[in-house]
């Protein structure tokens, strides 16, 4: 088994918002579709690309009589005809077959709470086009109402596509658990590192400790997961340094989500005094738990990331560890030593197998990666 990837070790909080943005694109509840959470992040957001166009692809040729003459009249004209007669679900079906100028065009002259109540209902594919031709105040209000209406989900869609300058004047005006639930749920992940950017380091802690106080740690982990570089490091140091009820809600909301694929790698991220106040942490005497930690890193492959906790634990979580290890099947044993081996980890895993049984002992001794490394 080998090392996991950024991409692999988020997985499961991706999946979780797509299942989420797959609901609302077939107008579902997400719990008719637990049958996905089965399956790959990127399998299901192919699934949900693929529903999106032979729902909008599929529209009945009225929406296109209707769009033709929405050109024959003014722009204010159809956007009174869009409120009083269309609706929001089908006005936004119609400024989906609209060139974008003209949508653009119709939507200014719309109430905000009524535009934003459409975007929910907008061919995703359309966003681009339409949201860079419109007046940046108007962006500016529409999204504000969705953060106020709890929208987090269409706020997820717009946001990747909105410019720096308009992002800058939403942030101040939308809440922290907002900027992390819509973080959650944004659908153009590689332009978060640019949100987060913007936000500065003031507004970033504040972010991030609302998750302590908010119980979303979850959407905070997959926030860091879709991040890279310093920025994924900071919200780890960001994480730690939060009071001690907050990292044992968040080691006790891991534990019961299993999210150790998600947290581990961040924890790896740290310096020794962030990582030893959370080795501290009295949630992490547990032996149960500790070894649903191990279960876990086998499955993931994270030993490089788990390991660096491991040397500052307290003895007896060590030493609880070391028997979890020790007891692993022959080839989860030797996936631990290829690890080891690669990352040069030695010096971080003879002490727990120090403290494993003679037989575990014996059975590591053995392993061919062991004996070639000279150990």
């Amino acid at each position: 088994m080998t090392a996991t990837t950024a991409t692999t070790v988020t997985d499961t909080l991706q999946n979780r918002a797509e299942v989420l943005k797959t609901g609302q694109a077939l107008g579902i509840e997400p719990e008719r579709l637990d049958f996905l959470t089965a399956l790959p992040a990127a399998d299901v957001r192919r699934f949900r690309e693929q529903a999106v166009a032979a729902l909008f692809d599929g529209a009945p040729e009225m929406l296109d009589r209707i769009a033709a003459a929405t050109k024959l009249v003014p722009a204010g004209i159809a956007a009174a005809i869009s409120q009083k007669a269309l609706g929001p679900r089908l006005a936004a079906a119609v400024a989906g077959r609209l060139d974008p100028a003209r949508a653009a065009d119709i939507i200014e002259k719309l109430p905000v709470a009524f535009t934003a109540r459409a975007c929910a209902h907008l061919d995703p594919r359309r966003i681009a086009g339409i949201v860079d031709r419109l007046d940046e105040g108007l962006v500016v209000r529409i999204a504000v109402d969705l953060a106020q209406q709890g929208d987090h989900l269409t706020m997820g869609r717009f946001v990747g596509y909105l410019r720096d300058s308009a992002l800058t004047r939403i942030l101040p005006q939308v809440d922290d658990a907002a900027v992390l639930r819509t973080g959650f749920l944004v659908d153009r992940p590689e332009q978060l590192g640019r949100i987060v950017a913007l936000m500065g380091e003031e507004r970033l802690g504040s972010v991030i400790a609302a998750a302590s106080g908010e119980r979303l740690w979850p959407e905070a982990l997959a926030v860091a997961g879709m991040v890279t570089g310093e920025q994924r490091t900071r919200i780890a140091e960001l994480a730690a340094d939060q009071p001690r009820e907050g990292l044992e809600a968040l080691v006790a909301t891991v534990a019961e989500q299993d999210l150790w694929e998600s947290l581990l790698p961040l924890v790896a991220l740290l310096d020794d005094a962030r990582r030893r106040t959370v080795a501290a942490l009295p949630s992490l005497r547990d032996d149960d738990l500790l070894a649903d930690v191990v279960r876990a890193v086998v499955a993931t492959g994270l030993w490089g990331e788990f390991l660096p906790l491991v040397e500052v634990l307290p003895a007896e979580s060590r030493a609880v560890v070391a028997e979890a290890a020790g007891a692993l099947p022959e080839d989860d044993l030797d996936a631990l030593a290829r690890e080891v081996d690669k990352r040069d980890l030695w010096d971080v895993v003879l002490p727990l197998v120090e403290l494993m049984s003679d037989e575990a002992k014996q059975r590591v001794f053995a392993l061919p990666t062991f004996r070639d490394a000279g150990a």
